[in-house]
This record gives structure tokens, C-alpha cells and sequence, in this order.
């Protein structure tokens, strides 16, 4: 089930909304209210990130996107996390003829070394399902291509627990993804912000900083506040 979108007139730039895995569409409202202030019309979608592989669970949002793609305005994708690899696999198969950009918030590009440590665990496979083990450093079973949109990475250098960030992750980290996985061959930008991975689509920083790539290509190099 998907959040209804603000459709704000047929023309405004349309972003779709990709929440990570065993997360929700409503992890990411903060940043749809913000979109939809500044004149984005929003699709933030519910899609079942636990039940699934990445490629099935882009072929299921399909039709919600599709419909909403249909507008005569450019087309963005805003993701956090595992959805940023969900993006990249939906656009890898149904490429929207008005795509015109990707902001990633914390997209495990390369993998997550937590993810390695737990992968193994029984009760880790049960809870979060196939794609979760899509997501250690050596499992790239949907083979992406590279990227040849506007790309721009927003990264968290926070982390809230001390295990994860300490002892598994290289660092610098927002305790779940490093900055170092989180980078993407032929992005069009990138930026750091103090933040862990589950505040990234809530932080302020963040969210303004996503807004200027939407509207200009490139991140703000002045400090936002």
C-alpha cells in the first residue's frame, strides 16, 4: 500500500520515495512534507523489503511508479538505504523516459560488513529475508550497471551503537553503512552529514541538502542551518 501522492499540479517535478529495509513509507514523511513544501509532488511507497529479493521487489512497486511517472514533469528518486539499491534495479529494468535524478541517503553500494557479520545467523535470515542477504560486501547476485543519471550520495559519519561503529564497520560510519560503501562509481556529488543511519531521511541537514540536488544537480558546499 502507498502512501497517495501529492499530485500539486500535472507539471512540478514528481519524486518517488523508497524507505529501507524493515522500514516503512512513514519512516520517511518528514522528508515528504519538506518535498511537497518546496513544490515536489510525492509518491512514498510501502513495499514488503523483508519478503523479497531486490529484483522482485522493484518489479512489485512497478506499477504505482509507472502510473505516477506518466505526468509530463521530471521524474527524481529520493532513497534511503536498501531502497537506494531497489532504485537502481528498478531503473536498471524500467527506466522512466523522464528520469532525471537519484538522491541516495546512506545506500549500502557496496555492501554493509554488518550485514556480513550477521548474515549468518539464522534468526538475522528470518527477519530479514532474502534481501537482507543482498546486502553483505560479497553478494551482488543482481549485477547493477553503472549509473548513467545524476547520482548524488548523502552520508552519515553518527552512529548509535558503539559495537557496530566501533569494532565492525570501517570508519568513518553512521553505524550501519561506511561512508566507503556508501560511495557509488559515477555519482554526481556527495556529502557527509553528522548523523546516523536511521536519522539520515529525518535530519534537517540532510533534508535540505537533498532538496538542492533535486533542484540543482550538486549538493550546497555552504554549511546548511
Amino acid at each position: 500500500m502507498s502512501e497517495a501522492p501529492d499530485m500539486g499540479g500535472a507539471r512540478c517535478p514528481g519524486v518517488v520515495l523508497l524507505h529501507g529495509i524493515a522500514r516503512t513509507s512513514a519512516s520517511l514523511k518528514r522528508l515528504e512534507r519538506a518535498l511537497q513544501a518546496t513544490g515536489f509532488a510525492t509518491l512514498n511507497i510501502d513495499y514488503a523489503s523483508r519478503k523479497k529479493p531486490i529484483a522482485a521487489l522493484a518489479d512489485d512497486i512497478h506499477p504505482e511508479v509507472a502510473r505516477f511517472a506518466e505526468r509530463e514533469a521530471p521524474l527524481y528518486f529520493v532513497a534511503h538505504s536498501m531502497g537506494g539499491l531497489v532504485t537502481r534495479t528498478y531503473i536498471a529494468k524500467y527506466r522512466p523516459a523522464r528520469l532525471a535524478g537519484v538522491v541516495m541517503l546512506g545506500t549500502p553500494n557496496s555492501g554493509s560488513e554488518v550485514a556480513d557479520l550477521l548474515s549468518g545467523s539464522r534468526l538475522y535470515r528470518a527477519f530479514y529475508g532474502p534481501a537482507g542477504l543482498e546486502l553483505t560486501t560479497e553478494a551482488r547476485p543482481h549485477a547493477l550497471p553503472a549509473v548513467d543519471y545524476p547520482v548524488g550520495v548523502i552520508a552519515g559519519n553518527r552512529f548509535i551503537d558503539p559495537v557496530a561503529g566501533l569494532l565492525v564497520l570501517p570508519k568513518p560510519n553512521d553505524g550501519r553503512v561506511s561512508l566507503q560503501s556508501a560511495m557509488l562509481a559515477g555519482m554526481a556529488d556527495h556529502i557527509v552529514v553528522k548523523t546516523s543511519h536511521t536519522g539520515l531521511p529525518r535530519h534537517a541537514v540532510a533534508i535540505e541538502q537533498t532538496i538542492a540536488f533535486l533542484r540543482n544537480g550538486c549538493f550546497r558546499t555552504a554549511p546548511v542551518t
